[in-house]
Parts: structure tokens; C-alpha cells; sequence
């Protein structure tokens, strides 16, 4: 791995992750946020709420393909400039959003704001790993990516419940200014990360080598096994387990802090051996999806099922995370960017899936589509654990090695 350790104690380490979580809560919250306050935004911007949907979809594809190319465009410079960079001009682009009635400018700004999340979490990562000794890089990366599922869980229905108070652009203003704050922390807090590793053309030899594309794909194929089932679970609670109302929003808790327990706790699975945690992980998708589809009429133990596909599911984020980057070797920070984008593109597809799944047939349907994926899931985990990383001449190793799970 191409990343440089920069010399810390362990308490001013704790200091800048912390700050690398609270930094990707507020980016996410930021992206959820439009969730929770769609209607508001096609109402004041003149449009229908499918073409405010857009919104959501133009910022995955900022982030899917413009995150690994502002990566690329920012190899070469110091991690904590680029860190700061981007938490300002995310700042500033949700500003922007609050001052335009104009849906293009609104659509193009989200597009920006998504690539600029796609580069913070490559050189987040990379700095959450500069700060702490090699065989503590899952939890480091644990600990960011649990900034991810935090937001998830309480991101979007803290930003819901303040909009009718302050106005959904009093919300983005209200991002804005937590991000000015996360900004003079991460200033303070972060160390200086020196680029290494070459240029974008020697990175991208290794980035792109099919041992990390192998490992890509599984990214790809474990985002689509979670929302195949979970982008369509409403319907299920609703038609399946007969639950509705406010004990939604409980069952829908119960997910999203299992989520960050597994994002947190994955961590330490990934620095035990994170190709045998992506086997485990697997079947433990796979078990919890099995069971939802069994006992979904039993309120109770659904719950217990969803939140074990929650720890079962973000508890190996970390591991995959960290095989792209061990498998890529030289080209470590390039390939940082890459894993949100297959994430991403994998949401997309297991959404797809499922809702042809629901469509079709009933809303238990999408679990069982899980399933499926589930088990391709499985057995990709297994052929990519025998993976190695590249072998890198002594003389143009631009990093120390670190020890590579099996």
C-alpha cells in the first residue's frame, strides 16, 4: 500500500479520525438530506417530484464518476490541502443550493457535490490510514466509514425534523455551516499527508489491475445483495410483517445503527483477516436474508433479522476497503476512490433487481432476489481471497508494505 505513515501519538490519531467521522457524517448527511425533503424542493423549484428525483440520481453520478476523476486530478498534492479544499467547496455548494430557484443549476451543483464526496472519501481514507500503524488500517477505515452509516441512521430524519421549523434551504445552510466548523477542526487536528505512490499513469497500472477489479466486483455484487432487499423493505413491513406507522421508523432505527455497529466493529475484522471476514460476511447476508424471507410475518424476529443483515452487511465495508487497497499496491490512493463508485453503481443495479422482483411478483420477492445475489456474493468472496498483492521492486517501493490479509 502506497500510503505514508505520518508519525502521531495515538492520542493526537484518535483526534483526526474523529475528525475524518464527523467530517463524513456531515458530507453524508448533506447527500441524504434531499431524501427527507424532496417534496419541498420540487414545490419551490416548479417541478414534479420524479424530475426532483434526479437530484438523488445526479449525485451518485457525480460521485461514481467524477470522485475517482478529481482523485486523479489531485494525486500528486498534500492530502490534508485537498482534504480542506473539498469540505470548503462542499460549504460552499451547498450555499449555492439555498440561492438558486433555477432546477439546472440545482442539478448541476448536485452533480459537483457528488464528486467532490467521491474524492473526500478517497483521501480521507487515506489520511485515516497515514495516522495509525499498518495492521490498525481497517479500524482506522472503519471509523470513517461508520461516519457513513451514522448519517444514514440519524443524518436524514435530523435534517426532516428541522425542515418545517427552518425551511429545506435552512437545512442545507445548517450543513454548510457544520461543515465551516468540521473544516477549522480538520485544519487543526489533521497532520499533512505527502502524495506518494507516482502518477496517475503508474497508479492506474496497479488501480486497474483485474486482481483489484476482481475485488471491485464484489464490491459491486455486495451493495447489490443489500438493496435488492432493502431499497423495497417498507413494502415488505407493510404487506409481509403487518407492521406501519411509527414502528416503521423503529424497524428503520434498528437497521441503521446496526449499520454503524458493523461499520465500527467491521474494522477489526478487516485487520484480523479481511478476505476471510468478506466469506463470513457473505453468508451472513445470505443467512439474514434467508430468515427475513422465513419468518416475515413475526414482527419481533425481524427486527433481530435486520439487524443482523445490518451488522452482517456494513461490518465488512472495511474489509473491502482494504483489500483494494492491499491489492493494489503502488497504486493505493488512486484506487481509494474506486470502491464507492462500484458501491454505487451496485445500489443502482440491486434497486433495479428488486423492484422487477416486486413488480412482478410480491413484495416478499426482493428479499429472495437478495438471496440470490447473496450467494454469487459468497463464492466471488471466495475465489478473491486467494488474491495476492502486486510484488513491488525494493528500489521503486515508494511506501512501506502492509501485511495483506489472505
Amino acid at each position: 500500500m502506497s500510503t505514508q505513515q505520518t508519525a502521531v501519538s495515538p492520542g493526537k490519531a484518535n483526534l483526526a479520525l474523529a475528525t475524518l467521522f464527523l467530517a463524513m457524517f456531515v458530507m453524508v448527511s448533506g447527500e441524504l438530506l434531499v431524501v427527507g425533503v424532496l417534496d419541498r424542493i420540487a414545490a419551490d423549484l416548479k417541478v414534479t417530484i420524479p424530475a426532483a428525483g434526479t437530484l438523488v440520481t445526479a449525485y451518485a453520478l457525480g460521485l461514481a464518476l467524477g470522485g475517482p476523476i478529481l482523485t486523479a486530478l489531485t494525486i500528486k498534492l498534500d492530502k490534508k490541502v485537498v482534504l480542506l479544499g473539498t469540505l470548503l467547496l462542499f460549504a460552499a455548494s451547498n450555499v449555492a443550493m439555498t440561492m438558486t430557484t433555477s432546477y439546472g443549476v440545482f442539478l448541476g451543483v448536485r452533480f459537483f457535490i457528488g464528486a467532490l464526496a467521491g474524492l473526500f472519501i478517497a483521501v480521507g481514507f487515506t489520511a485515516a490510514v497515514s495516522v495509525v500503524p499498518p495492521e490498525r488500517m481497517g479500524k482506522a477505515i472503519g471509523i470513517v466509514i461508520s461516519g457513513v452509516a451514522m448519517a444514514g441512521a440519524l443524518g436524514v430524519p435530523l435534517g426532516t425534523a428541522v425542515a418545517p421549523v427552518i425551511g429545506w434551504r435552512g437545512s442545507f445552510l445548517a450543513i454548510a455551516g457544520v461543515a465551516v466548523v468540521v473544516l477549522i477542526g480538520a485544519a487543526a487536528l489533521i497532520p499533512s499527508v505527502a502524495a506518494s505512490g507516482g502518477g496517475v499513469g503508474h497508479q492506474a497500472k496497479y488501480a486497474f489491475a483485474p486482481r483489484v477489479l476482481a475485488v471491485l466486483f464484489l464490491n459491486f455484487i455486495v451493495f447489490a445483495t443489500a438493496f435488492a432487499a432493502w431499497t423495497y423493505i417498507v413494502p415488505f413491513l407493510q404487506d409481509v410483517t403487518g407492521i406501519s406507522g411509527s414502528m416503521l421508523s423503529v424497524f428503520l432505527l434498528a437497521y441503521g445503527a446496526a449499520t454503524a455497529v458493523g461499520s465500527f466493529g467491521g474494522g477489526k475484522f478487516a485487520d484480523w483477516n479481511a478476505g476471510r471476514a468478506l466469506i463470513i460476511g457473505g453468508i451472513g447476508m445470505a443467512v439474514s436474508l434467508l430468515a427475513l424471507y422465513f419468518v416475515g410475518s413475526v414482527a419481533f424476529l425481524v427486527a433481530i433479522v435486520l439487524v443482523a443483515l445490518g451488522l452482517s452487511h456494513y461490518g465488512i465495508v472495511a474489509s473491502l476497503q482494504v483489500r483494494v487497497i492491499t491489492l493494489a499496491g503502488p497504486g493505493g490512493q488512486l484506487a481509494q476512490s474506486l470502491p464507492v463508485s462500484a458501491a454505487n453503481i451496485g445500489i443502482a443495479f440491486g434497486a433495479f433487481a428488486g423492484g422487477i422482483a416486486i413488480k412482478n411478483y410480491s413484495a416478499s420477492a426482493p428479499v429472495i432476489t437478495g438471496v440470490i445475489l447473496a450467494v454469487v456474493t459468497i463464492l466471488v468472496a471466495w475465489g478473491s481471497s486467494y488474491l495476492k498483492p502486486p510484488v513491488v521492486e525494493e528500489s521503486t517501493a515508494t511506501a512501506q508494505s502492509v501485511p495483506e490479509p489472505a
